[in-house]
C-alpha cells in the first residue's frame, strides 16, 4: 500500500524545573543560593532523506514525543536536556499545520531539516533570583510546556518526467522497457494501483552513462478524475513535480478516438492544477506494432501539426522509437531549470 498523505501527532519535550537549594559546607553555615536551571524540553524535527520513497514507515505510529528537560539539581547543577526527535520523510514531502493549514516547510533535498515543535525552556534556578534586598530568594522557575501539534504531511514525489495517459495507454511497459523499474503489466485496466518511479540510464541506449532521469509511472487517468473519479485524483499531485509530461495515447484501440482522448486527459490535467495545463508535454503515441487503421495515425499527426508538436511513435513491444524518443527527453531536460 502506498501511503503519500498523513497525519502525525507531535509533541516536543517540557523544561525541567529549576531549582531551590543553598550552599552548605563545613566551614558555611548560609551559603547563598545555589539552584541550577532545570533542563530544555527536547524538540521535534523533521528531516528529508533520499532512502525513502513512500511514507510507509508510519502505517503503525503516528504520535511521536520528544523528551522532557530534567530539574536543575544544587550546586548550580544544570538539568540535563530532552533528547530531540528526528522523524524520517521522503524527498518531496510538504508539511502542514493540520489546525491552521499553514505550511511549514517543503523539504526537496536530502539532508533538510526543520523544526516543528520546539522544546519547553527549562525553569531558572533561584541563584538568579538573588539581589542586596533577597540574599535567600527561595523560589524558583517551573519548566515551560513544549509545542504540540498535528501536522498534516503530503508526499509529492520528484521526478523529472510524469508519464500521463488513459489505463492501458502503455505507460508501464514504457517505464519497464526504458529503467530497471518493474511495474505490474497486464491486458486490463488499472493494472497501476500506485505511482512507480524507475531511472532510465541512457548508457542502455548507447549514450553517456553519466545522462540519467527519473519517469515516473501514475495510475490511469478517466474523464471526472480531477473530480474524485478513478484512482487519478489520489495521485495527480505527483505529477506536479515533474520538469515535462509525456501523454501517452493508444493508436491500437478501436474502441477509443485518439483526439477525444487528448482532450480528455488535457482536461484532467487543467482541472487539477493550473501548473500541470502549462507544463511542457509532448504527445506520445504508442503501440505503434499493432496499429491496424491508418486513418488513426493521420488524426494524431494532425492533431500535433496543430499544437505545433512534434508526433511521437514508440512501440514498447518492440523497442521501437524508444530510443529515439529517450534521447529526445534527455536532451531536452538539460535546458530545462532543475
Amino acid at each position: 500500500m502506498f501511503l503519500d498523505h498523513l497525519q502525525l501527532e507531535v509533541s516536543a519535550g517540557k523544561g525541567g524545573q529549576g531549582a531551590t537549594a543553598f550552599h552548605r559546607d563545613k566551614t558555611t553555615i548560609a551559603g547563598g543560593p545555589v539552584g541550577g536551571d532545570g533542563g530544555a524540553g527536547g524538540s521535534v524535527f523533521i528531516q528529508a532523506s533520499d532512502a525513502l520513497n513512500t511514507l510507509n514507515s508510519f502505517r503503525n505510529q503516528r504520535k511521536f514525543d520528544a523528551g522532557n528537560g530534567e530539574q536543575g539539581g544544587g550546586g548550580l547543577k544544570k538539568g540535563r536536556d530532552g533528547a530531540d526527535v528526528v522523524i524520517e520523510v521522503p524527498l518531496g514531502t510538504l508539511i502542514r499545520d493540520a489546525e491552521s493549514g499553514e505550511a511549514l516547510a517543503e523539504l526537496m533535498a536530502h539532508g533538510d531539516k526543520v523544526c516543528v515543535a520546539r522544546g519547553g525552556r527549562g525553569g531558572l534556578g533561584n541563584w538568579h533570583f538573588k539581589s542586596p534586598t533577597n540574599r535567600t530568594p527561595r523560589h524558583h522557575q517551573p519548566g515551560e510546556p513544549g509545542e504540540a501539534r498535528i501536522l498534516d504531511l503530503e508526499l509529492k514525489l520528484i521526478a523529472d518526467v510524469g508519464l500521463a495517459g488513459f489505463p492501458n495507454a502503455g505507460k508501464s511497459t514504457l517505464v519497464s522497457r526504458v529503467s530497471a523499474a518493474k511495474p505490474k503489466i497486464a491486458d486490463y485496466p488499472f493494472t497501476t494501483l500506485e505511482p512507480q518511479l524507475g531511472v532510465v540510464a541512457m548508457d542502455r541506449f548507447g549514450g553517456d552513462f553519466l545522462d540519467t532521469w527519473v519517469i515516473a509511472d501514475i495510475p490511469g487517468l478517466i474523464e471526472g478524475a480531477a473530480g474524485g473519479a478513478g484512482l487519478g485524483i489520489q495521485f495527480l499531485r505527483h505529477v506536479e513535480r515533474t520538469r515535462m509530461l509525456l501523454h501517452l495515447v493508444d493508436l491500437a484501440d478501436p474502441m477509443q478516438d485518439p483526439v477525444e482522448a487528448i482532450r480528455v486527459i488535457e482536461g484532467e490535467l487543467a482541472a487539477f492544477s493550473p501548473v500541470l495545463a502549462t507544463k511542457p508535454r509532448w504527445l506520445v503515441a504508442t503501440k505503434l506494432d499493432a496499429i491496424q487503421d491508418e486513418d488513426r495515425r493521420a488524426a494524431f499527426e494532425r492533431l500535433c501539426k496543430e499544437r505545433d508538436l512534434k508526433p511521437w511513435f514508440i512501440s514498447a513491444a518492440t523497442g521501437e522509437g524508444l530510443k529515439e524518443l529517450a534521447f529526445a527527453v534527455t536532451a531536452a531536460l538539460k535546458e530545462m531549470p532543475k
